[in-house]
């Protein structure tokens, strides 16, 4: 059995994310908590409220245990991208791209 949780919209590149996502790919719930809890990285404090959600959605929808818990999934796709306009010398623009990120977490019980 396996719970799911996802990040929609997150205002951040998901090459930073996928940094800090390869970090917890496969460890436990617990362990994986206190790896987002130590990373100096912008895109921890997202995945901290995402992981918790996920054990939450295992614990109260499919009566999971929280302490045999582990990150068995974890990935992030391209959400869209804002459009912005940087102004620059001799009246030319710079355009500036926003992108933003969709990321999903599936966490399973070890038997």
């Amino acid at each position: 059995m396996e719970a799911k949780a996802y990040l929609r919209y997150a205002r951040i590149s998901p090459r930073k994310v996928g940094l800090v996502l390869d970090l917890i790919r496969g460890k436990d719930a617990d362990v994986a908590m206190g790896i987002l809890k130590n990373t100096q990285r912008g895109a921890s404090e997202y995945l901290i409220k995402l992981l918790k959600s996920a054990i939450a959605n295992a614990e109260n929808n499919f009566h999971m245990d929280p302490s045999k818990l582990y990150v068995s999934e974890c990935f992030v796709c391209p959400g869209p991208t804002m459009k912005r306009i940087m102004p620059r010398a001799k009246g030319s623009a710079d355009r500036i791209l926003k992108r933003s990120s969709h990321v999903t977490m599936v966490v399973k019980e070890r038997e």
